[in-house]
Order: C-alpha cells, then structure tokens, then sequence
C-alpha cells in the first residue's frame, strides 16, 4: 500500500480517506441524515395540513348538519317570505325593464330628430355643391368659348407677325448693304483726294511708266479678286442650301424616329393584349391579370384557415355579365380599374387581403382597389333615384349581376344607377346636350367609350375592350391583324428613316466640300487683297495721270450720292416696315396675353370643377348613408314601442300574480334570479333535511369528536412547524461550524505533512478542493527537479512509502481516535528513510502517550531503544511446507474458558 497509495489512489478516493480519517465524513453524513429527515418532516406536514383542510371541511359540515336541524322551522319561514321577495322582485325587474325601453325611446327620438336635421343639412350642403359644380361648370364654358373665339385672330396675326419681321429682316439687309457700299466709297474718295494732292506736288515725272503697271497689275487683281468674291457668294449660298437640307432631313429623321417608337410602344401592348387574350381562351380570370387565379386561390387557402371574416369578392369584372355585347367598352369605360377591384367585409380583412396582394405584386406595381363596406344580402333600393328612359338603358340595367355585395360596391363607387349607354355619338350629344338630360343623370357613355356630359365631351382613348369582350377568337384575329399592320408599318418607317441617313450623309459631304472650297476662296481673297494694299501703299516718286485719278474721284461722289439717296429711301422703307412689326408684334401679344390669362384661369377652374364634382358625389353618398340610417333607426324604434306595449300587459299580469302572493308591496334588493337561487337552494336544504332526519344526540357527538379531532392536528402540525423552523436555524449554525471545522484540520494537515517532510529536505504540497470533493498530494524531493514535483511516478520506492507514511502522520496529528495502526510501512525504504521514519513514528507516540500506536512490520525492530513505551512482539517464522493452518472449531466450553 505504501508504494502505490499515492500513486495509485485518485484524488477522490484520498478525499475520502482523509474525511474518514478525521470523521469528517461521519458529520457529513450525520448532517445528511438531519436535513433529509427534515424534509420528511416537511412532507408529513404537507400532508397534514391538508388532512387538517378535510377535517375542517368535514367539521364544518357537521356543524351545519347541526344547525339546519336546529333552524328547519327558521328555513320555512324565510321560505315563504322569499317567495313573497320573489313575485314582488319579478315586478320590479319587468317595471325596470319598461323604464330602459322607455329611455332607449326616448334616446331614439331624439337621435330621429337628429337625423332629420342631418338630412336638412345634408341636402342644404348637396344643394350648395350642385349650384357650386354649375356654376363652375359655366365659367369654365365660358372661358372655352372665349378662347377658341380668339385662337383664329392670334393664328392671323401670328402670320401677320411673321410676314411682317420677314419684311423688316430683307430691308434691314437692304440698308446695312448700301450703308457698307457708302462708307466704302468715301474711304475711296478720301484715297484719291489724299493721292492727287500728292501727285500735284509731286515734280517726277520719269516714273510714270513703273505707275501705269502698277495701276494695270491692281487693276487686274481688282477684278480677280471680284471673281473670288462672287465665287464665294455663290458657295455661300450653296452651303445654305446645303444646311437646310441637313435641318429638313434631320428633322424628317427625328419625327420618323419618333413615329416608329409609338408604334412600337403599340405594337409591344398589342401583343401583351394578344398574350392576355389567349390565356383567357383558357381562364377568364387571367384578362384581368396573370397573377389573378394565383391570388384567388390564395384568398381560398386563407378563407379555409379562417384569416378572413368574409371571403372577400373579385374582380369585379369577373362577377359581372353584359345583356348586349356591343356596349362592352362603354361599361368599361364608365367602370375603368373596378373591374380590378375586390371588396372586403372590414377593415382586418382589407389588412390580410393586402399581405395576399404582397406576394404577387412587385413594389412599384400598381395593385388592384380593394373596396372596404360591409356585405348585404340585399341589394340597394336605388328606384328614387335611379335614371329612367324609354330606349336606353343605364349601366346597372345593362349588367346582369348575380351577387348584391358586387351590385352595391358599384352603386356605391360609380353611381351606375345615374349612367345612360347610348351607342350613337350624335344621339348621345343630342340627349345630353342639344337638350335637358334626362332626371337624375349627370352622364353618358357611348359605344365607342366618349364620356359625354350635359357641358363637356370626352374622347375615349381605347378602341376595344380588355374585360368585357366575349368573341374572344375575333378580338385575337384583329388583334394578329393590327399587330401585322405594325410591323409593317415599322419596316417601312425604317426604310424611310435609312434613306433619310443616306441623304443627310449624301449632304454632309457635300456640305464639307463646299467648306473647304469656302476656306480656299476665303484665303484667295484675303492674299489678293494684301497684294492690293501693298501695291497701294508703295511710295510713289514717278508722274501719275492726275487726270484720271479726278476723273475717278468725281465718279466716285456721283456713287456716293446716289447710295446715299437709295440708303435714305430704304432707311424710310426700314422706319416703316419697323414700325408695322411692333405694331403687329403688340397685337399678337396683347391676344396672346389674353389667351394666356384665360388658360390660367381655366386650369384652377378645371380643379375646382373636379373637386365639386367628387363633393357633389361625396354629399349624394352622405344623403344617402343619412337615408339608410334614418330608415334602419325608424325601423328599431318602431321595433322598441311594440315591445314596450308588450312588457306593460306583461307587467299587468305580474302585478296580479304579485298581489295574489302577497297583497301588500314589498321593497325588495335582491334580483330574481338571486332570490331564485336562494329559494332553490333553501328548498333543497330542507328536503335534505327532512331526508337526513336523525338522532339530535348522535349529530351533537359527531359534531363535537369532528372538532377535537380537527383541533388536536391542527395543534400538532403547529408544533411541527416550529420545530422545523428551529431546526433550520440550528443546522444552519452547524454546518457553518462544520465548514470552520474542517478548514482548521485542513490548515492543521498542510501544516504537519510540510513539517513532516521536511526532515528529509522534501517539500510537499496538499491542495483541497471541498467542492469536487478531491485532495491532490505532490512532493518534491530535495535532490529532485520541478518535474518530480509534480509526478509521483518519478519517486522511487522508498521515497514514495516516506512520503505516505509523512501523510498518515500528519493524519494521526488531526484524528481523535485512540488507537493507530499502521502495516508493512517501511517495506519499500531503505535504511536512512526507515530509520527516520521510525524515529518520526517513535517522536509522535511519545508525544501522543494517551494514544496507542500498533505497528505491524517484517522487518527486525532490534534497532529500536529500549523503553517501557515500547513493547516489541515476534512472531515464529512460518512452516514453510505446510498448505493449510491446522485451524479447529471452538467447542463451547473452550471458549467460555477464553472468555
């Protein structure tokens, strides 16, 4: 054991051994025991405590066992004068009854007055919006006819404008031209003046040949340079002409472009409507969109699992059939997105129905209106106010509409009991406008889907319909037909657009030809000219022609006059022609002014129009929500005197029941129903009564041993509570000292096996871990290293059995028991680790005399001092052939002897 008990033993099991040891484990487990035998404790309180619940509950039924035998005369009589309470409280709860009828009547006339005059003023207001719409209405007429009177006068003196600003344009050319031309030639005349009074000083006269050469050479390069000029007038215009193609054909260009992308943009929904059309061959649901099958189901599968309060209706236009095909696009053009729309009982079903929509609409994407009013079975009676004509019908007639909640949205959102369908233009102008409408109608709808009203017209903008439409094949042939018409009509645009390319190319060539000629006459003209001015300004020392030099100046004034006469006849012509272009020009603004100022009053007037429009219809929904109402609470109050008559016979009749009860009136607190109760029960109380009917005596016993019984436990669980209660305070304080305990022999232990060790120069180290319950023991020997202190394994032999025997030692110093025995301890060591553990053993026996240390070892004890502490006994060395002891049985009589 002392060879492997530290290296051989976990940590656990030293632990253990070490609680053992100082009996440690004993308070531990004395503890345990204590606090399970509390909680036994605890549970058998429990349980009394409940039997002490049935006790009470049995005693208290004893005791009123006892009581209703003493009191069955007190029972009868409370009974009778119940039942007096009774017939009286049914008096009194049917009078209250007639006092709530009579409030609630009285409420309900009051709210009926209240809703007259709502009606009042509700007509006062749709009254006010009507005459506002009119009003509006003929200020807007008037305004449009005020500006479609001036739109000719400002197109003429547009013109006028025009003509006029050409006019002044070509003379403003006119006059600068001869402006320039005059100023050209009195620089030239001022020339030759300066150059004759030069020549008439001068006196050579030798060099008059040189002079004529030079007046030859600038003559020739005069005339050249004239040819250059004309040359370049004639580019000049050639590049104008030029441009203006280029402006016509880019402009042709970009109108073809354009062209083309309406058609294409028409050709794309064209085959959209194509796709639509043929997947509705297969499902009607899909004309109204292709996620609207997907959703319905999902609007079902909700349904099903109970998301809606009422399965919500739609499209409309799904629940709703034509009697005559023809006006299908005027029903859709009066109707336009309801037949899209879906209708919802209420609000939460409205919020659901938006989450369906979520999942099959994109953000972005316009969603179909969903209609919140609450589902009739019936259909509105709209006979008051509906329009009646002899050959046209409305739209709520040309319907055939089997659900009265679809009917109603549309009555509702449209008013289509108001909408005449008339399929000529001409006889719809006719009934709407040439004369009064018809009574209640404020519209109409053509075949051809133009709205018409009593003051406006409006053109449809769809040519067929999308919903409505039954001959789905021959919608689909003119549809593939129309389709065709686009395509073809888009090659040729784009034929016509690559000619187009070509000649504005063709142009542009041309165009940049013409630019280089411009730019090479252009430098001709400007080398010609400085050769001029060179030639003209050479100092001249030789004779020159005076003569003709005069004769060139005179010529010149005479040009002079004459450019200045024509530049004064046209500087009048230019006056003229200005003054008739500010004049037309302060014409056309002055009728342009007001054609604007009309248009900017029109534009408010339109949205006005349009917001008494929607107050016009506002008021008739609000008359009508008034009507409704007035007619439902009529209706209940009227429902509320009937019952009322009825309650006065009945409470005539309960009267005389009441009197014949009991003839004097009682005031009574209590309910009927109370009192009913009460009566019940009391009656029951008796007849239990007068079946349980027994021995007085007995019942007083019973009743008095079921209230010791109850008050001894009680008593008992009492004293059982305080007890525990003491008892957690004490063993709270115990294992507090018990904690204090055991950290002191811990300390102690530390302290002993680290002195203990220390006479061989090892160090050692115990560490506890109360928690985990584990005691790690490492010892390091004096000549050892760092590693050996923490590895028992690399201890030798002896000096593991040093270090046990150290720790057994340094157990007997903490432990309380008398006696101390220890085997085979020094087995494994050699002399010097003997011989000081002995001398460690002998040290603690001596210390320890009221101790008793027995020590069992095969080893020879012959070294040990003589004392009379110490008492050394050898046994005989073993037979060493014999296999079994010669062991016997005791006879009795042997071992009463021994004893």
């Amino acid at each position: 054991m002392s060879k492997q008990f530290l290296q051989s033993k976990n940590e656990g099991d030293k632990y253990k051994f070490f609680m053992k040891a100082t009996q440690l484990e004993q308070m531990k487990e004395d503890y345990s025991y204590i606090m399970e035998t509390k909680e036994r404790t605890k549970e058998q309180i429990n349980q009394g405590e409940e039997r002490l619940t049935e006790l009470k509950r049995h005693c208290l039924e004893k005791e009123e066992r006892f009581q209703s035998i003493a009191g069955l005369s007190t029972m009868k009589t409370n009974l009778e004068y119940l039942k007096h309470e009774m017939a009286w409280a049914v008096v009194n709860e049917i009078e209250k009854q007639l006092n709530a009828i009579r409030d609630n009547i009285e409420i309900g006339e009051d709210r009926a007055a209240r809703l007259d005059r709502k009606m009042e003023e509700q007509q006062v207001k749709l009254n006010e919006a009507e005459k506002k719409y009119k009003d509006i209405q003929d200020k807007l007429e008037q305004i449009s006819q005020e500006t479609n009177a001036r739109a000719p006068e400002c197109m003429a003196l547009k013109a006028d404008v025009t003509a006029k600003k050409k006019d002044y344009n070509e003379a403003e050319v006119l006059y600068n031209h001869s402006l320039n031309e005059y100023k050209a030639l009195k620089k030239d005349g001022e020339q030759l003046c300066k150059r004759i009074e030069e020549l008439k000083k001068s006196a050579d006269q030798f060099l008059e040949t040189e002079r004529l050469e030079r007046q030859k050479k600038i003559c020739w390069l005069k005339e050249r340079l004239k040819a250059f000029q004309d040359q370049e007038n004639s580019v000049n215009q050639e590049m104008e002409q030029f441009q203006q193609a280029i402006e016509r054909d880019r402009a042709e260009h970009d109108r073809i472009r354009r062209e083309e992308l309406d058609v294409k943009h028409a050709l794309n929904y064209n085959q959209r409507q194509l796709k639509e059309l043929k997947d509705s061959k297969t499902d009607r649901l899909k004309r109204f969109g292709p996620h609207v099958p997907a959703l319905l189901e999902a609007i079902d599968d909700a349904y099903q699992r109970g998301y809606f309060t009422h399965k919500p209706i739609g499209p409309l236009g799904a629940c709703i059939h034509l009697r005559d095909p023809e006006l299908a696009l005027a029903i859709e053009s009066c109707l336009k997105g309801l037949l899209q729309a879906y209708c919802c009982h209420n609000h939460a079903d409205e919020r659901v129905l938006q989450a369906l929509m979520k999942r099959f609409y994109s953000p972005g994407t316009s969603r179909p209106q969903i209609i919140v009013s609450e589902f009739q079975n019936e259909m509105y009676d709209v006979r008051h106010r509906t329009v009646y004509h002899p050959e046209f019908p409305t739209v709520l007639t040309a319907l055939e509409i089997d659900n009265a909640v679809v009917a109603n949205s549309l009555i509702d959102m449209r008013n289509i009991e108001t909408v005449l369908l008339i399929k000529s233009n001409s006889v719809a102008r006719a009934v709407m406008q040439s004369q009064k409408p018809p009574r209640n109608c404020r519209e109409a709808f053509t075949a051809d889907g133009d709205q018409v009203f009593a003051g406006r017209y409006y053109s449809s903008e769809n040519t067929r319909p999308k919903f409505l439409s039954k001959d789905v094949d021959s919608e689909i042939s003119n549809l593939e037909n129309e389709i065709e018409n686009k395509k073809a009509q888009i090659i040729n645009l784009q034929q016509h657009l690559s000619a187009c390319e070509r000649d504005i190319k063709q142009n542009e060539e041309l165009l940049k030809r013409c630019q280089l000629h411009y730019k090479e006459l252009k430098m001709k003209i400007r080398k010609s000219s400085s050769e001029i001015r060179e030639l003209e300004n050479i100092e001249e020392h030789k004779s020159i022609d005076i003569a003709t030099l005069e004769d060139e100046a005179h010529d010149n004034k005479i040009k002079m006059k004459m450019t200045e006469k024509q530049m004064e006849q046209q500087k009048k012509k230019l006056e003229h022609f200005k003054s008739l272009k500010i004049e037309a020009e302060t014409k056309y603004d002055t009728i342009k002014l007001k054609i604007n100022q009309l248009s900017e009053l029109a534009d408010p007037l339109k949205d006005e129009l349009n917001l008494a429009d929607s107050e016009v219809d506002n008021q008739k929904r609000g008359k009508r929500h008034y009507e409704d109402k007035q007619k439902e609470h009529l209706d209940t109050l009227n429902k509320k005197k009937r019952e009322l008559d009825m309650k006065e016979k009945e409470l005539e009749e309960k009267m005389s029941q009441a009197r014949q009860i009991c003839p004097e009136r009682i005031e009574v607190k209590k309910s009927a129903s109370m009192l009913d109760k009460e009566i019940n029960r009391l009656r029951q109380k008796i007849q239990a009564e007068h079946a349980s009917h027994g021995d007085r005596e007995e019942i007083m016993r019973q009743y008095q041993e079921a209230r010791e019984t109850y008050l001894d436990l009680d008593n008992k669980v009492r004293t059982l509570k305080r007890f525990i209660k003491l008892l957690e305070e004490i063993m709270t304080h115990r294992y507090k000292t018990y904690q204090q305990f055991r950290r002191c022999l811990t300390l102690r232990c530390k302290l002993y096996f680290d002195n203990l060790l220390s006479q061989r120069a090892y160090c050692g180290k115990m560490h506890f871990d109360h928690k985990n319950e584990t005691l790690a023991i490492s010892v390091q020997p004096g000549e050892g290293n760092k590693a050996a202190f923490n590895d028992m394994r690399a201890l030798s032999g002896g000096e593991r059995s040093f270090s046990t025997v150290c720790f057994i030692l340094s157990l007997w110093s903490i432990a309380e028991s008398p006696f101390r025995c220890l085997d085979e301890f020094d087995v494994y060591m050699d002399m010097v680790n003997r011989r000081i553990a002995m001398d460690m053993i002998l040290k603690m026996a001596d210390s320890q005399r009221f101790r008793q240390f027995i020590l069992l070892t095969p080893q020879s004890m012959s070294s040990l001092p003589s004392s009379k502490l110490i008492r050394i006994l050898r046994m005989s060395d073993p037979e060493r052939g014999q296999m079994t002891l010669p062991f016997q049985p005791m006879t009795r009589e042997e071992d009463s002897d021994r004893s």
